[in-house]
């Protein structure tokens, strides 16, 4: 499980290191590859290799005849990207997914449980004061014994 945040920049190359406190929770089984894609929120997902595959099993049970769950495919698949981590566990981050989550230089690597999540850390910011409810608030609602 991937939990807590760092502050990192990427270097000249677009690259970004990953920290060693989430690293070492990738399995074996992820080979040291990852798989990005576009988040729901502006954001960046990296997936463990083995993670994704789970995670790909889940979209295979998709109805490929129901409009949203096509759309939700597509969407989540057309910059979907695999990167082997380097000598120094550096990733290479596509130009198109540091657009979409407005990313330049100073990037907020955050620890989503079975993903990692990489935001511009004025937007993270931002996202957390649009909500309305408080965290308690949304504890409550969520953490509900099921």
């Amino acid at each position: 499980m991937f939990r807590g945040q760092f502050i990192h920049t990427l270097d000249s190359k677009g690259r970004l290191s990953i920290p060693a406190k989430l690293r070492k929770h990738f399995s074996d089984a992820a080979n040291d590859t990852v798989v990005m894609t576009q988040g729901t929120e502006t954001c960046i997902d990296v997936y463990p290799h083995d993670h994704w595959q789970k995670f790909e099993e889940n979209m295979r049970k998709l109805n490929p005849f129901d409009p949203d769950e096509m759309k939700f495919i597509r969407m989540i698949s057309q910059h979907a990207t695999d990167d082997k981590l380097d000598s120094q566990a550096r990733i290479l981050i596509p130009q198109l997914l540091l657009e979409h989550a407005r990313i330049e230089k100073e990037i907020l690597i955050l620890g989503a449980m079975e993903k990692i999540e990489l935001w511009n850390p004025g937007i993270f910011n931002d996202y957390l004061k649009q909500s309305r409810e408080t965290y308690s608030e949304v504890a409550a609602k969520v953490m509900v014994t099921r």
